[in-house]
């Protein structure tokens, strides 16, 4: 069974998305780690949506690859660009076609639990080879918490290890992981953890995990 699909809803979502859509808006977390970064420092967007981060971090002067799986994202971020210089990139998050310590930092707000714990796993195999020795990864995970406000709100099941899907709209027809802290740090043993932390997002019970974290030597 094929686990990371998600991309084919948020396809759909990307080519319909406008000016007002809260996923133009860039976090202030992102931008506040990116104030801490060399200048110029080469950045991965991975799994860019409609370039929220990929914009904003280019306007800071920072060389910026955008990677998305949905060519609608890429449609998105070419038109918003203008004279901005965005390198753009459709593949997959489990086999990023970036050679190895391309990076100083990648970003991943909201896209790498999209999948079974083996694309998770394998994801982050890849963000550590294209991650530089001392590059550093901030992104997001589904936190085990939300999963009882999930089946609150709709009938749902685990396909395997911490991966559930639920009917009704949106997304979570495909595949999501959620995971616990001791997974997130199983996970990501080949980085030092900077910060973590589980918080609410913009609606009631959306429990995700924060992560800033280094690659190892």
């Amino acid at each position: 069974m094929t686990t990371d699909s998600a991309h084919k809803y948020w396809n759909a979502e990307w080519a319909r998305t406008d000016s007002n859509s809260k996923w133009t808006w860039p976090e202030p977390e992102v931008l506040a780690h990116a104030q801490t970064l060399t200048p110029g420092a080469r950045v991965l967007d991975l799994g860019a949506g409609v370039g929220r981060h990929s914009l904003a971090l280019a306007r800071m002067g920072f060389a910026v690859s955008a990677l998305d799986a949905a060519p609608e994202s890429l449609t998105a971020i070419r038109a918003a660009a203008g004279p901005l210089v965005i390198d753009l990139a459709q593949g997959m998050m489990t086999d990023l076609p970036f050679a190895d310590a391309s990076f100083d930092h990648v970003l991943s707000w909201n896209v790498i639990y999209h999948g079974d714990e083996a694309v998770v796993a394998r994801t982050v195999a890849e963000i550590a080879r294209v991650l530089k020795p001392g590059g550093t990864f901030m992104g997001t995970m589904l936190s085990a918490r939300r999963v009882p406000v999930e089946l609150a709100r709709a009938q749902g099941r685990e396909i395997s290890r911490n991966t559930w899907v639920f009917d009704g709209p949106g997304d979570k027809v495909h595949p999501h992981y959620f995971c616990t802290a001791r997974d997130l740090l199983a996970l990501f043993a080949g980085f030092e953890v900077l910060a973590l932390r589980d918080q609410i997002h913009d609606t009631p019970g959306s429990w995700h995990w924060h992560l800033l974290a280094e690659r190892g030597a």
